[in-house]
């Protein structure tokens, strides 16, 4: 039988010293404890036996009750706590909840919150519907404020929430520089980093307290889960378990099976994300249909320093922003294109494209463009089908002009 490989190696840090494919290859599995499987099993249940009354009253036992975990659920828990560099994580059913469960956590009423503008729609609407019914008053501020964020910051801002890239448009922020600046004022700093995941952008370490990933995407990898994390540093640690456990979310333990295996193959499947979505990117930089390619790994993107400086690399997902062209002629590009779908969500294995416009959402800054825009996908089809797939599609445009 093989001996035990959780990733914590008998010499101390040995493990997180290993480059992230060895990491995820091992972390989260004890092959011994698992009788010599190469993969956790899946514990269904509510109900955990104790061994005595006396056990039972002081909850003396590993797992309690279902609700609060089992030991499927503490595989991916200790994995992903690991990989963050955090104190301790959640898994919720959707990437909204792990947002929300991480919001409540840190606010109470009377409390400010400032939000980056370019947050995803839905972050916005629970701010602007749940959290005001709680009596929670949110400020939304320009993704590109930095330390400016302290103009905003008032003496009850208990948090600031940051996005970066930006949802949709791929503003990149100035994150030490924004946590710095509310750490000053004793606001916790709260970030959804799902673009990046911890293997592209480490969070934690530029000054994150809570980051908030949807596994839905690249932990999925397959368009078949809803799923969502959260991981906190040793202050927000204790009010985010809390949180977690007064809401009463929980994940099934076979969705949590899915994600232990996507994580394996995370990395491997983020390069090849990266160098499929550049491809594509650069092609369409050289369209003359298009006006501009939001990807920060372009050098031409406004926040590339910054993508550079912070980031360790980019995923699949990028927005342009097309010639002036009535939506009509979008409709012909878009609803002929036969490899890229339509749909909300991505990371998974196949492209996607869906238009957007942002001064529906945007209330501290103003979007500017004047044409049309795209947020694109690229998934794992062979980059000439898809270059061949949207030349077709630029004709359509052009001749519906």
């Amino acid at each position: 039988m093989s001996s035990s490989k959780t990733g914590n190696d008998a010499t101390p840090g040995a493990a997180h010293m290993r480059r992230p494919s060895t990491r995820l290859v091992h972390l989260g599995r004890d092959t011994a404890a698992q009788h010599g499987f190469v993969n956790p099993p899946i514990y269904r249940g509510s109900t955990v036996l104790f061994d005595s009354m006396d056990d039972l009253l002081n909850d003396r036992a590993e797992f309690t009750y279902g609700l609060l975990g089992s030991p499927t659920l503490d595989a991916l828990q200790n994995a992903w706590t690991e990989l963050s560099g955090a104190a301790g994580t959640i898994l919720a059913p959707s990437g909204l909840m792990a947002i929300t469960t991480s919001l409540l956590a840190v606010l109470e009423a009377g409390d400010h919150l400032l939000v980056t503008d370019s947050v995803y729609g839905p972050t916005r609407s629970f701010c602007d519907k749940m959290l005001t019914r709680l009596g929670i008053e949110t400020t939304y501020y320009d993704p590109l404020a930095g330390t400016a964020i302290t103009e905003l910051m008032r003496p009850n801002t208990r948090a600031v929430f940051l996005e970066s890239p930006g949802s949709l448009t791929f503003e990149v922020q100035d994150v030490p520089a924004i946590a710095e600046a509310a750490h000053a004022q004793g606001a916790a700093v709260i970030m959804d980093n799902t673009w990046a995941t911890p293997l592209l952008f480490d969070a934690h370490r530029h000054g994150v307290d809570i980051v908030v990933e949807a596994g839905t995407k690249y932990l999925s990898g397959a368009s078949d889960l809803l799923f969502g994390l959260a991981s906190a540093n040793a202050e927000y640690w204790p009010a985010l378990r809390a949180a977690h456990v007064g809401l009463g979310s929980t994940v099934g333990p076979e969705d949590v099976f899915l994600c232990l295996r996507g994580l394996r193959t995370l990395d491997l499947r983020l390069r090849e994300a990266e160098r499929q979505a550049l491809d594509i990117a650069r092609w369409l930089e050289q369209r003359p249909e298009v006006v501009q390619v939001l990807h920060p790994a372009l050098e031409q993107h406004p926040g590339h320093a910054l993508w550079k400086r912070d980031f360790t690399g980019s995923s699949g997902l990028f927005s342009v922003i097309l010639q002036p062209a009535s939506q009509q002629a979008v409709a012909a590009m878009l609803d002929g294109l036969e490899l890229f779908g339509m749909g909300y969500s991505w990371g998974g294995f196949e492209s996607l494209v869906t238009p957007f416009d942002p001064r529906r959402i945007r209330t501290a800054t103003t979007w500017r463009a004047e044409g049309p825009a795209l947020r694109f996908h690229i998934g794992l089809e062979d980059v000439r089908d898809l270059k061949e797939d949207l030349a077709k599609g630029f004709e359509r445009l052009d001749e519906a002009r």
